[in-house]
Formats: structure tokens, sequence, C-alpha cells
């Protein structure tokens, strides 16, 4: 299985992941034009996709959909409750309603030769969930926009062998930057957005030996850099008690604006 990050950030978020049988996205938050050539770098192409998995509503995760699903007719995976919001987006355009296929929190989805699970988490929106992704005995997981975490999804980030979990901001830049004050407690509140420090210490409950990968993901541009959530992250592991130390393990950070490193599990 392959894992592969097109475009993760606060303007937009496209991530790849399949088999030699099997091709899905989840989200897809950037131009189609984007996305269609993020695939063919892989050498995968749009008309091969098996469907796309949406984790919520919101532009930065939906805004290529409309032209996806008009031109290569891929079945869209979401909640119901957020199926009602993209339905009600304009400016995606017209495009086959019935490509919508609702997916139930815990409830494994079998496409191809993959299974999707998809897992509740809390952001400032209509049901988002998270993915977690199996093939064969090959696990990865996609988890961004949570506002903290809990044991629930401590559960669900078991087992893997790569993550892409959400970095998104350093929380002394956010307090200091130029955001105003209700977006600031937005962020940060339990239905906001990861810190670099949440991200850090939740990879203290789910590191295990065969973790082969961690890809940080969903940047804020104005609140972090990669350097920053990087070693932020490093920091929380070496000085957790997991018993591993960061450098055990292969972590790097996805880009908003250039493709991640291909991530073969």
């Amino acid at each position: 299985m392959r894992l592969v990050s097109i475009a993760s950030g606060s303007s937009g978020n496209c991530i790849y992941a399949g088999t030699e049988n099997t091709h899905i996205l989840i989200d897809a938050g950037i131009s189609n034009k984007r996305i269609e050539q993020g695939l063919n770098d892989i050498g995968v192409k749009g008309s091969e996709l098996d469907g796309v998995f949406i984790t919520h509503e919101h532009s930065d995760h939906v805004k290529g959909l409309g032209v996806l699903a008009r031109k290569h007719g891929v079945p869209i995976y979401a909640t119901e409750e957020t199926i009602e919001e993209i339905k009600n987006m304009k400016y995606l355009g017209q495009y086959p309603k019935e490509l919508f296929r609702p997916v139930l929190p815990d409830v494994e989805v079998l496409i191809g030769d993959m299974e999707v699970k998809p897992f509740s988490i809390d952001h400032d929106a209509a049901n988002p969930v998270a993915y977690r992704i199996q093939s064969g005995q090959r696990r990865a997981a996609v988890a961004t926009d949570m506002g903290h975490f809990d044991q629930y999804i401590i559960e669900h980030l078991q087992g893997l062998d790569a993550l892409l979990l959400e970095s998104n901001h350093d929380v002394r830049m956010l307090e200091t930057g130029p955001y105003p004050y209700y977006l600031k407690r937005r962020i940060l509140s339990d239905h906001g957005h990861l810190s670099n420090d949440n991200a850090g210490r939740l990879l203290n409950y789910i590191l295990h030996d065969d973790m082969k990968h961690i890809l940080l993901g969903h940047l804020s541009k104005e609140n972090n850099f990669e350097e920053l959530a990087y070693e932020t992250v490093k920091l929380e592991i070496d000085q957790g008690d997991c018993g591993y130390r960061s450098g055990d393990f292969a972590i790097s950070v996805a880009s908003r604006d250039a493709m991640s490193q291909i991530i073969t599990i």
C-alpha cells in the first residue's frame, strides 16, 4: 500500500492511498488540475480512482470535488451530515448527486482490496471523521482537523504502519499572531485544530516497533512552519514516557504546495 500527500495545509488538503488494484483520495481540497497532476506523478490516472473519502465539508477539503466528480464520476464517501452540507455548496457547480455514498463512523467500507474505516473526530463541522485504511496486514490513517484527542482516538490509531497526523499550529505563534480573538479561540478549542505539542503527545500513545512513517500535516500557513512542527513533535516524543526516541522513526512534514515522498508500507 502507498500513502502520498498531494497537498496538506490550511489552504488545501488531498491525500492519496492505494494499492496496485485500488486507488482512493482522502479529501479533494485543491484544484482538480493539481489533483490530477499529483496522481499522474505517481502513475495513477483520475479515471482510475475508486472513490474519494471526505473528512468534512470545509472548503480546504472539498474545493476540487465538483470538477473531479463531473469529469470522472468518482463515488464520494462522507457522513450523511457532511453530504448534506456539500450538496448546498453552489460554488462546486453541477455534478451527479447519485455519486454520494453515506458512511457511518466505526463502520468499515470495503472498496477493492482496501478497507476504509471512518472514525469520529471533534471539529466545528457537521459530522467530521478521520479515516483508517487497511489492505491485507498493512494499516495507515489520515487524522487531521481534531481539536483534541482522547482514548477513542488513541484506540483507532493503534497498530499503524503509517500515519498522516495533524500538526496545525504552534500555540505561542497563534496567541501572539494577527488572527482575531474569536478565531484564535476557535482554533485552540476542543473543536479546532491539533497543535504541534499535542500531536507529539498523541504520538506517545500510539508509537510501536512496526511504525514505519509519520507524516505531519495540515500545517497553518500563518501560525506554524515546517521546521518548528518537526522539532516540537520530536521533542515531545523524546521527553515523553513511551519508551521510544524520535530517531527511532521516520518523521517528515507534508507540504501545502508540494507532494510528499511516496510512503510504501
